[in-house]
């Protein structure tokens, strides 16, 4: 796609919004975007993203906020150990952190940088990609804006041990479960995360894989492997209803190593509310778990 059709993209997203979606839609699934009458996950996660108040997904999307709502749900155990917040990459205590630790915002997705040896960390390239990330208006261009409410802030945590996971990947395995107020429904895996591309796969709660529920393409890619059952998935689906109790819908990402499970984030809209690794049926299927709420404050 050519920078000028980025930028036309991002004003139309930018200004109009909905007008941003229904072009998307049509783009994507080749059909116009149903706001009388949603159906599939999809088209309900932009429908309560319009016609519904999302403070609550502010709060509960930003990186560090969540932390305080993770612990008032009795999960505190399961928080990353947290090195520090800074406003600004200048006046982070590089003395401070240990020799491990991983830097990202609090509004950001997928923007994270690892530090596996201080000794040999680039603190010059870090504070600049830091300070241009907390700068960014997250969530305007994607037509996400719960996340243009979060004050920006640069977040350390620990580097949590990806070697001691189930299977060799080259990142941490990320359990996401899609929850429907409190009731978690199904896992989607993600592993082996790189720029180019993940290893995905479905599982419902009892563990079986389904690849008929996917659709997998050079980015999203078929695991080749079934995962060994998380030591801790019990635990987990009980995290994640606690979380997700009183939201329509809502993921929750989780994380296990050594056997414990770790919180990650909620994810309100994921992919934008426009995912295409999930088939037809079973977004639609997912969409029938979601009860929408009552209008109220018209977001855009």
């Amino acid at each position: 796609m050519s920078n000028l059709k980025i930028r036309i993209r991002k004003i139309i997203a930018s200004y109009f919004p909905v007008l941003y979606i229904d072009i998307e839609w049509w783009r994507l699934f080749g059909k116009k975007m149903d706001w009388n009458n949603p159906k599939d996950l999809n088209e309900k996660i932009q429908w309560i993203k319009r016609y519904t108040d999302t403070c609550l997904w502010t709060e509960l999307a930003d990186k560090y906020r969540v932390r305080d709502y993770v612990a008032r749900c009795g999960h505190k155990d399961t928080l990353v150990k947290l090195y520090g917040k800074w406003t600004n990459a200048e006046d982070i205590n590089w003395d401070s952190l240990p020799n491990q630790f991983v830097l990202k915002t609090n509004n950001g997705s997928g923007d994270v940088i690892i530090c596996k040896d201080k000794n040999n960390f680039d603190i010059l390239s870090a504070t600049q990609t830091l300070n241009k990330l907390i700068n960014q208006k997250y969530g305007m261009s994607t037509n996400e804006r719960h996340y243009l409410g979060i004050p920006p802030l640069i977040i350390a945590e620990e580097l949590l041990d990806n070697t001691q996971q189930p299977i060799v990947s080259s990142s941490l395995i990320d359990y996401k479960i899609w929850c429907f107020d409190g009731v978690p429904e199904c896992i989607w895996t993600c592993y082996n995360r790189t720029k180019k591309g993940i290893d995905v796969a479905a599982y419902d709660l009892n563990w079986i894989c389904h690849p008929e529920w996917s659709c997998f393409d050079d980015h999203f890619r078929k695991a080749n492997v079934i995962l060994p059952r998380p030591k801790s998935l019990d635990k987990m689906l009980e995290i994640a209803s606690d979380l997700s109790n009183g939201f329509p819908q809502v993921r929750v990402d989780l994380y296990e190593v050594g056997g414990k499970p770790f919180f990650g984030e909620l994810t309100f809209s994921s992919n934008m509310g426009l995912m295409s690794y999930f088939s037809d049926e079973y977004l639609e299927y997912l969409g029938s778990k979601v009860t929408l709420p009552q209008k109220s404050k018209r977001n855009y």
